[in-house]
């Protein structure tokens, strides 16, 4: 299988899952004037199997190193099966309130809370399992992250009090979102053995475990997109129907925001041997700031804000960049 072998590499890895993370959305964003949120993540979820499975048969299936896909997955124990499936039901919790609060609040606003909230939490989880990188630089950087949620909040309140037709539900989704976001990735590293070039029994691949962890999207998807799909956050009920009366075009997109999603995810795991998972998943989490770029400057979610919320969101911008300069300065 294919493995990553010097630490700037996985770096740029790093970077492509940033871009992939913070930018996926816009595919959501695109569908939303003709296709309720609930009905898009159907095909955004068949995106990121389909490119899982895609990545498992040929880069997770080739070379000399690690083990194929299939043998791999054979003689995988099923606690490790069950901890990445477990990942899979947590993120997809978590995304599913992300997706609405990116409805609601926008992506500005949802991606710098609920993703700044769940790498705080990710890289403090993942640091206590596998203690990698300088500690103060390391937390040096969540904590400049920190500040930067809070500039966000400040500026998203500064923003309703002033057009009174923005809700708070955007920004408590976030939240929530972000609080379980933070848990995902530990279930999925866990269940793969730590050093890629030499598998451990019982313990999957980075390929195998992104695989199982899709079926977990997939599985956990069926209860509660269905449950929203009858009890919306916005908007009236849909059903099963409205789906399958969606263009070719609604389809094509939602499974390309997962395609996009899932990329960023694979080179986040296979970057993840050599720069530790707490680095991994925190410099991915860099995609606070280009979803937050998307929105600013590309979707003009904050164009009736009052005087000086740009202040905010530029020091807020500011402070993702140190504090995920910091991150990839730790290792």
């Amino acid at each position: 299988m294919f493995i990553i072998e010097t630490y700037p590499i996985a770096v740029l890895f790093c970077i492509i899952t940033m871009l992939c993370w913070g930018s996926w959305a816009n595919t959501q964003k695109l569908a939303a004037s003709n296709w309720r949120f609930e009905l898009f993540y159907w095909d955004y979820v068949i995106g990121i199997l389909v490119l899982s499975l895609l990545f498992a048969f040929t880069l997770g299936s080739t070379g000399m190193e690690g083990r194929a896909f299939l043998a791999d997955f054979q003689q995988a124990d099923w606690g490790n099966i069950h901890s990445a499936l477990l990942g899979g039901v947590l993120f997809n919790a978590a995304n599913i309130l992300l997706v609405a609060a990116i409805g609601i609040a926008g992506m500005s606003v949802a991606f710098p809370v609920g993703i700044g909230l769940a790498l705080v939490i990710g890289v403090i989880v993942n640091y206590l399992d596998a203690p990698l990188g300088n500690v103060g630089m390391l937390f040096g950087g969540v904590a400049l992250v920190a500040v930067a949620i809070l500039l966000n909040a400040s500026a998203y309140r500064k923003l309703s009090s002033s057009t009174g037709g923005v809700s708070t539900k955007g920004l408590v989704l976030s939240v929530i979102a972000g609080a379980l976001m933070g848990l995902f990735y530990k279930y999925v590293a866990n269940s793969m053995f730590p050093d890629f070039s030499n598998p451990i029994a019982g313990k999957m691949s980075p390929y195998t475990a992104v695989v199982v962890f899709s079926v977990g999207i997939l599985l956990s998807n069926v209860v509660f997109n269905t449950f929203l799909m009858l009890r919306p956050f916005v908007g009236t009920p849909v059903s099963y129907a409205d789906y399958f009366r969606g263009t070719l075009k609604n389809h094509l997109t939602g499974v390309f925001g997962g395609i996009i999603w899932c990329v960023g995810m694979s080179f986040s795991i296979i970057a993840s041997d050599l720069a530790g998972p707490a680095i991994s998943y925190g410099l991915g989490q860099g995609a606070t700031i280009v979803a937050a770029l998307w929105g600013i400057y590309i979707w003009k979610e904050f164009k009736d804000a009052p005087k000086g919320t740009s202040n905010l969101l530029n020091l807020m911008l500011i402070c993702y960049a140190l504090g995920l300069g910091l991150i990839i300065a730790a290792r």
